[in-house]
This record gives structure tokens, sequence and C-alpha cells, in this order.
């Protein structure tokens, strides 16, 4: 076996002929993606036009400028959150354990991040944060965003309310960009006639990573949105790019990239280790797993993460609940194995995108992942939006019912960090 696993080595040779490559001054795909990169004024101009448009305090002056009905709910959650009104994360222990958390000793090195997803619309948040406050509950550490980003920057200034919101609770979130496979790229694909076409034939065909980079520094430049989701292998590599380069992006991929098995991790995760800067750091900041994963399978990808020293960069964000429809069989609650596993391994979010099931399945309209993709203007006109608020709520009790189990085996959390003050 010794001399078998010899054979496996990657010669200096073969990483010569990659950076001669990419090096390569006629190199055009590199040569392209400088271009973009060039046509927003370069690394240093890009991080300073993101910072700048990051503060908070410039999301709020904007919000005023438009005139937007969402910056009286940012003054509200400010207030809130100023005048203690959010249980604390200490008070909390003690409600759900029934003793002292100060007597409770957690593992806080392997604090399991709450997560949900997603958050289509500003105005949950704030119906999220007032029943948090009405029954002293948690509100997520992490918020995943899947609605169209042209339609939410012409909403009243959603896009800068989320942004501004995410740091007045202290919680990171992730927006998803319009440029993917399902927005026609692809013009052989159709309904569900061509379905079979879809199964990894989708992705971001041609010149879409460019346009995706693209559409990146717009949102990052103008909104400070720095964590994007990212579904396929071309949009990763140019992202892991122009991080090497000296932008300050960071990205996670989605569960739909399938990372299903320890082979899978390993691949993606040395990419990230390889295009690393100098000092390790990596755009790559999370992944979810394919739900077909089992607690093996993670314990696996951990030990590849440890030893290509990503453990603490890259987190594992793995689905507890997943939508009622169109994604999973159910029922689907991994929340028991999470509790397992969460013992051992560090830097894991729990990610909420349904209800429990057996409450999803009480109701009269569950949740359905194809709905986010729905236009606002049609679910205003199908008078679904009560619907969908529900189902939000009911992820949000699905992720407070993961914080206490996790609670009462002794395992930490991590929650919307400016509310809940330890």
């Amino acid at each position: 076996m010794a001399d078998l696993r010899k054979l496996l080595k990657i010669s200096e040779g073969r990483i010569d002929e990659i950076n001669r490559f990419i090096l390569d001054p006629n190199n055009e795909l590199i040569n392209k993606l400088l271009r973009v990169v060039e046509k927003y004024g370069g690394p240093e101009a890009i991080n300073r036009k993101a910072k700048e448009a990051r503060k908070l305090e410039s999301l709020m002056t904007r919000l005023k400028e438009q005139n937007s009905p969402y910056l009286a709910d940012l003054e509200w959650l400010t207030e809130k959150r100023d005048s203690g009104d959010f249980i604390s994360l200490k008070d909390y222990c003690t409600k759900v354990s029934g003793h002292s958390a100060v007597d409770t000793v957690f593992n806080e090195k392997n604090a399991v991040t709450l997560e949900i997803s997603a958050l289509q619309f500003f105005p949950w948040l704030i119906t999220e944060a007032r029943q948090a406050i009405k029954k002293g509950e948690l509100m997520p550490g992490r918020y995943i965003r899947v609605r169209n980003m042209k339609e939410q920057v012409q909403d009243s200034g959603d896009t800068l309310a989320i942004a501004a919101a995410m740091q007045i609770v202290g919680a990171s979130y992730v927006e998803t960009l319009d440029t993917k496979g399902t927005d026609g790229s692809n013009v052989h694909l159709g309904g569900p006639e061509t379905i079979t076409g879809y199964f990894g034939g989708i992705g971001q065909p041609n010149d879409y990573p460019l346009k995706w980079v693209d559409e990146y520094l717009y949102y990052f430049t103008r909104y400070g949105i720095r964590q994007v989701l990212n579904i396929n292998a071309g949009t990763i590599f140019v992202a892991y790019l122009i991080h090497k380069l000296g932008i300050d992006n960071e990205f996670k991929i989605s569960v739909y990239m399938g990372n299903d098995n320890p082979f899978t991790v390993f691949w993606t995760l040395m990419a990230a280790r390889l295009l690393s800067r100098e000092d390790g750091s990596t755009s790559l900041i999370g992944f979810n797993f394919s739900n077909s994963v089992n607690n093996d399978t993670i314990r696996s990808s951990d030990k590849i993460r440890s030893a290509l020293r990503l453990s603490e960069m890259v987190r594992f964000e793995h689905h507890i609940t997943e939508t009622y429809k169109s994604i999973v069989r159910q029922p689907y609650n991994r929340r028991e194995e999470l509790l397992e596993v969460a013992h051992d391994i560090p830097n894991i979010s729990a990610k909420h995108e349904g209800g429990d099931p057996e409450i999803e399945s009480g109701r009269t309209h569950p949740s359905d992942i194809l709905e986010y993709f729905m236009p606002k203007e049609d679910i205003l006109e199908k008078d679904l939006m009560a619907d969908l608020e529900r189902s939000y709520l009911d992820k949000h009790d699905a992720l407070n019912k993961t914080a206490q189990a996790l609670i009462k085996h002794g395992i930490g959390v991590i929650c919307a960090g400016r509310l809940h003050v330890r």
C-alpha cells in the first residue's frame, strides 16, 4: 500500500504547468477576468468602495434619501436592541435547561451557528423580531437570501434595509445573484419536458462566469454585499481567483452543487487551499452538504478540512429541515443527527429551510422551494404573502427547537450576537 500511495504525489512540474498557463499574458480566459476587475477600478478601489457602501450610516442615509418605509423599522430594531428587549443568551439557556446557565458548562468550541433560509423580504425580519421579543426566543446568527436582486433593489430599499439590519442584529448573511442558469442562459432548456437536461447541464454556461463576477462586483461596490451563493464550478473558480487578486469577496457553495461524499469535499477544499492567499485565507467561507450525507461523511470531511488548515475559515452548513415541497422526501429532520455530530465537529451551522415536518404537514400552504423564485408581483396577485411569512416563522420555530436541543445537550449556539448578549 505504501508503494501505491507514493504514486499519488502531485509533482512540482504539474504545478509549474498550471502556473505557467495562469500567468501567460496570452491566456485570454484570465485576460477577460482581469478586464472585468479593472472595469471597477482594480482590487484596492473595489475594496474601498465596498467598505464605504457597507457602513451602517451610509446605508441608513440612502434609505432616508429614498424615503424608505423600512427606515422606521430599522430604528425600532435598534431601539429594542439597545433597551435590552431581546432575551440574553444566558437567560435563554437558563429557561431551556431549567437551572442557572452559570452552573452549566457548554461546549463553546463546537458552538453551532443557527441559520435560516430564505429571508426573502425585509418585513419578515421585523415580524420575526417582534415574535422573538414576545416569546423570549433567539434570532438566527446567519440568514440566507435567494430573492431576485434587481427586484429587491427596486422594492423600497429592501437590499439596503437587509444590509443594515444584519449589522444591527450582529448576524452574517448571503445573497444570491441573478446570473445563474435558471435565467434562460441554456437556450435548449425549457420546462418539465426538458427536465433531464437540467441534470448538471444548466449551471453557468459559456461566458456566464464573467457575467457573474461583473454582477458580484456591482453589488459589492454599491451595497457592500460580501457573501453570495455559488452553484457552479466555473463561478467558484473565478471567485477564488478574484480573491487571490486582492478583492475581499466571500462565497458559500449551495446544496445544489452536490458535496455529497468525502472525495467531493476533498476536491472542493483542495481547490480552496491551492488558490488561497499567502496568508492562507480563502474566499470560500462555507458550503452546504448534499441532503444525502450522513454523520460519517461529515466526520471524514472534517479531517480533510483540518488537514488543509481550513477548519476556522470554512463552515459546514448542514440542512436540519427543508421546505416541505419540491426538494426532499418528507419527513426530513436531521436534528438528532446534529446533536450527535456537533459534540465532535467544530464550525457547523444548522440550516433551517423549512418548519418541522409535523407542523408543515398541517399547514394549508406548506413551504415550497419553488416559491423562492416567484416574483413579488405574482405573490401579491395570488395573495400568498401571509402564507409565505407564516412558512418563514415556522422555520424560525424549528431553529429555536434546534437551539433548545443543543443547549440541553451542553452544546453552545451562535445567534444574533448584538441582540442576545452573553
